[in-house]
């Protein structure tokens, strides 16, 4: 308690800062020095309060704590919001930089959010797969900035709060999801190898003395005992939730809470209803440029034969053009190699400056990420670690079954390989949060925008094949058009099976008849989008944004504009709503 009246103190004392600001200061900013410094406590404040979330972004200060997920710390933590907010909504918003402008509402939008996630959304209670302490200890262990010693140090502290965490994990339990509970088993089980092998394995490598080593394998067997009693926990909820129904939450959201997810994490110009509406629009153009492509291509794979109407063709070419794929135990070894052919592209066409001093490594995604239907993503590092490694996870192969791996490889042939590269790693995200670390302004840098970076991901697909990447040919147009048919019915069927109760019959239908995707692929998708919410639009909602914006720069600079110093203009003010960055860019042009 004494700690959060110092820190309201403090809050208050900063803020009051700008009152004798403005008495000092007739500038049109008076309050900009402070509201500088209150964003300092700003930032401080939230790493207090999320120990994991500063660990994640190269922040080590806390490494030793856990947060533990219980009711009292998240009432403890929406006090501290409470008077942040408080603090925040005492500044004139008029009276800062119209960049400092755009970071009040970012951090208002936080603080909004957080509230809104505790009251409304309450996602603690249903949804088992929050609690897993894996990702902490493995990014801790993996810190070799500091001595193997002193991170083995910091892990057995840490252990100490693991199993009051996952006794509140359990007790936070109330009706949850059958699907994120078969998740919360399946990434858990994924987790104790670092318990079990890793921390083990780097004990035993280590110098600590045999007293230190004895309290650690201590600290490591209880924290050990607690995750397998939560698997187990799981286990026999879930048991219950097979023969009683009434036991489970539905993972489908409803309308009213995924319009306000939706607000709060898109931070659109678009509400969630133009989205869903642009994107049927949308596939209906894709549609038509996918017919003209295989009108063109139906002579060179079909010879005379008589070409169907409407999307029967279209589907037939492409099922014709899938068979074209690389060997299962091949897949990583053919990412590995594409990368640096993309990247020579890029140079070549000057889209975008590369920062080759910042390392991207290609690795099979850890089994403690495994399960959410994604086969591959990008770990990047945070804006406190600017110089680690970015990893472009890969899922392998080869707990597939040759049917399995056919079918998944047929989805990622030769071409849609290429341009789930162009998405992941160049230009696409390791290229894009490469930018946004290198922004001075710490909120833009921390408070990420999904929307703003999937959407430059889709971006810069079809930014390289407008730029020649493919030699245009027509079956790389056709099979990024497949591609692009993914985001913009990523978007559709998310709003469907929330707002709408799209049944898996129809989702299946929908993704395997008009967006041409296989049955594994099908599957995959829908298992996806019973396990999160609003975050398959991202894809279409951000890039529907910036393509306009870069449409709507070619028209006012006419002859002056330049597609590098778009990209790169727009990369520079870090991961924030695309709607900001449009506001900044247009200001920038004022001044």
């Amino acid at each position: 308690m004494q700690k959060n009246l110092h820190f309201t103190a403090l809050v208050l004392m900063i803020v009051s800062l700008f009152f004798f600001s403005c008495n000092r200061t007739k500038n049109a900013y008076a309050q900009n020095e402070s509201f500088e410094q209150f964003k300092k406590l700003f930032t401080e404040s939230i790493w207090k309060n999320n120990p994991d979330w500063a660990l994640a972004l190269g922040n080590h200060e806390y490494d030793e704590r856990l947060e533990i997920p219980s009711k009292e710390n998240r009432i403890r933590k929406l006090d501290v919001y409470k008077s942040l907010s408080d603090s925040l909504k005492k500044y004139d918003w008029k009276k800062i930089t119209p960049e400092n402008s755009i970071d009040a509402r970012i951090m208002m939008n936080y603080l909004e959010e957080y509230n809104w996630s505790c009251y409304e959304l309450k996602s603690f209670e249903w949804n088992p797969a929050e609690y897993n302490v894996g990702e902490g200890f493995d990014l801790i262990l993996g810190n070799s900035k500091v001595s193997l010693e002193k991170r083995l140090l910091v892990i057995s502290e840490r252990l100490k709060y693991v199993p009051e965490y996952y006794i509140v994990a359990k007790a936070n339990m109330h009706k949850p999801t059958k699907e994120h509970t078969e998740l919360g088993i399946l990434q858990n089980k994924g987790s104790l190898e670092i318990f079990e092998k890793n921390i083990p394995d780097s004990l035993n490598a280590s110098k600590l003395s045999n007293e230190e080593k004895t309290e650690l394998k201590g600290h490591l067997a209880q924290a050990l005992s607690s995750m397998k009693e939560y698997i187990q926990y799981l286990t026999e909820v879930q048991k219950t939730i097979n023969k009683d129904s009434t036991a489970t939450s539905s993972f489908r959201l409803g309308k009213v809470l995924y319009e306000k997810k939706f607000r709060f994490e898109m931070q659109s110009c678009f509400s969630v209803d133009e989205i869903f509406q642009k994107a049927k629009d949308h596939k209906t153009e894709i549609h038509t440029e996918m017919n003209a492509i295989t009108k063109k291509l139906w002579p060179k794979y079909f010879g005379s034969a008589s070409m169907p109407e409407g999307l029967t063709a279209v589907k037939m070419m492409i099922d014709t053009l899938s068979h074209q794929h690389c060997a299962p135990d091949s897949f990583i070894a053919t990412i590995k190699k594409q990368i640096p052919q993309l990247e020579a592209f890029i140079k070549q066409k000057n889209l975008i400056t590369l920062d080759d001093s910042k390392p991207l490594e290609v690795r099979e995604t850890p089994m403690y990420m495994r399960g959410g239907g994604a086969g591959a993503s990008i770990n990047a590092p945070g804006p406190y670690d600017k110089n680690a490694k970015t990893f472009y996870n890969v899922t392998p192969l080869d707990g597939y079954t040759p049917d399995e791996a056919e079918s998944y490889l047929r989805e990622y042939n030769n071409w849609i390989l290429q341009i789930l590269n162009i998405h992941e790693a160049l230009p696409g995200h390791y290229a894009q949060l490469v930018y946004s670390n290198k922004v001075d302004d710490i909120i833009k840098s921390v408070f990420q925008n999904n929307g703003m970076i999937e959407g430059w991901a889709v971006y810069g697909e079809r930014m390289m094949l407008e730029e020649g990447y493919g030699n245009n040919e027509p079956e790389m147009w056709l099979m990024y058009y497949k591609w692009h048919l993914r985001s913009t019915l990523n978007t559709i069927l998310d709003y469907s099976i929330q707002c709408l109760n799209m049944s898996k019959e129809d989702a299946v239908k929908l993704l395997t008849q008009e967006g041409f995707q296989t049955a594994s692929e099908a599957e995959g998708k829908w298992r996806r989008a019973t396990l999160t919410q609003t975050q398959l639009c991202c894809y279409f909602t951000g890039y529907t944004e910036i393509y306009a914006l870069r449409e709507d720069q070619k028209k006012q600079l006419g002859a002056d504009f330049s597609l590098k110093n778009f990209n790169e203009k727009f990369l520079s003010y870090g991961s924030v709503p695309v709607k900001y960055i449009w506001e900044m860019m247009k200001s920038g042009e004022k001044n």
